[in-house]
């Protein structure tokens, strides 16, 4: 089972690190909590230089994102490196994390298991969930789905959406644990409630089929079209069936049509095949304003969001 790996976080005045007590780290984090990131810049920078490892994260932070600063990843890593080797939690996981996506550096799953068990250490649910995942994928170690649940349910019960939604597939599918549809329905609802579309999709799919809890068809179509919403292909093909079918919802072929079409829009043979076939039993006039509606949808939150 593979999974992709999460994003490092954006810096905003909330993931910028609160540690530090110099007056320039203060300054520095008024400046950016203003919008006056040169100045924060030049703050962090002077003490960063001085061995301040909260100012040495956020810079890296800041070169990894290209938010403030242009991109550049080798600069990233050198201020994460600094920091991590002082113990920052956050570095140590953002610095393993550089290594497991090669970014800045050669990629090196066994660079970035050791830095994540580092961060590991302090507690951080994304270490946590990244160890579970090169357990989960066999990186730097065997494969191990027993290992792999260890770690995901260590970050799942600190409220890790990614891991709340890997620890429900693997209950589902029985890789590392029994199979069980209900603990796969707690964790799946766990991440969707975080706005986890794959989780949104895959537990309106549970109460689609019947697995883990009674057979819902208009519970299904509430998870499927939060996750459609989002740019999930697949629960937009999953929502156009249940329209087509009438399960849980009103029949309405127009809005098949849409959501099969939003699909297909994205590339999506499955989209055009359910388009092709609600349209057969639509009329023109209905084709056309569920074409109209499509575009719409598209120009308003772009063809691909996840």
């Amino acid at each position: 089972m593979t999974h992709n790996l999460p994003a490092v976080s954006h810096v905003s005045s909330r993931s910028v690190s609160l540690i530090g007590s110099s007056e320039a780290f203060k300054r520095g984090l008024a400046a950016y909590n203003a919008k006056n990131y040169a100045n924060a810049l030049t703050e962090w920078k002077t003490i960063a230089e001085q061995g301040n490892a909260s100012a040495q994260y956020n810079l890296g932070l800041m070169y990894d994102t290209g938010e403030v600063v242009p991109l550049d990843y080798a600069e990233a890593m050198n201020w994460y490196r600094l920091a991590a080797q002082q113990g920052h939690a956050k570095a140590q996981s953002n610095f393993g994390l550089m290594y497991h996506k090669g970014k800045g550096v050669l990629q090196d799953f066994s660079e970035a298991m050791k830095w994540y068990r580092r961060a590991a250490e302090h507690g951080g649910s994304k270490a946590l969930y990244n160890l579970g995942l090169m357990y989960d994928n066999g990186e730097a170690v065997s494969q191990d789905y027993v290992k792999a649940v260890k770690w995901y349910r260590l970050a799942a019960e600190k409220g890790h959406a990614l891991a709340q939604y890997n620890l429900g597939y693997m209950y589902k599918n029985g890789e590392g644990v029994p199979q069980d549809y209900a603990e796969t329905v707690k964790w799946f609802r766990l991440a969707a409630e975080q706005g986890d579309s794959d989780a949104q999709n895959n537990l309106g799919a549970m109460y689609d089929t019947g697995e883990g809890v009674p057979q819902d068809y208009a519970e299904a179509a509430k998870w499927y079209q939060l996750a459609a919403e989002q740019g999930d292909a697949d629960a937009q093909l999953n929502l156009g069936t249940i329209y087509a079918l009438g399960h849980g919802i009103p029949q309405n072929f127009i809005r098949a049509h849409m959501w099969f079409n939003v699909a297909a829009i994205k590339g999506e043979p499955d989209g055009v095949k359910g388009r092709d076939a609600a349209a057969k039993q639509m009329t023109s006039v209905d084709i056309s304003k569920a074409q109209t509606k499509a575009r719409e949808w598209t120009l308003l939150h772009g063809p691909s969001l996840v």
